[in-house]
């Protein structure tokens, strides 16, 4: 009865587990291509590469999902 107990307790904290990456993974993997935002980001991300700077203009944006988009974009073109 204790290794069955124990088997179950198991077996949930895997899925969860696995639920929590899963969903992490998720989030990562947005498509930003189409945003103007990701667009600026990957802009100035290359013009920086080009100029040996690092992230030379520090933007900030009212929309969280605006920052993330500028902030993968400048990655993207920043060759990181």
């Amino acid at each position: 009865m204790k290794t069955t107990l124990k088997h179950y307790v198991w077996v949930l904290a895997v899925a969860v587990g696995m639920g929590i990456s899963g969903g992490a993974l998720h989030a990562q993997d947005q498509d930003y291509s189409k945003n103007k935002t990701y667009q600026q980001g990957v802009r100035e991300g290359k013009m920086d590469q080009a100029h040996h700077r690092d992230h030379s203009k520090k933007r900030t944006f009212k929309k969280d999902d605006d920052q993330k988009a500028y902030e993968a974009g400048y990655q993207k073109g920043h060759g990181n």
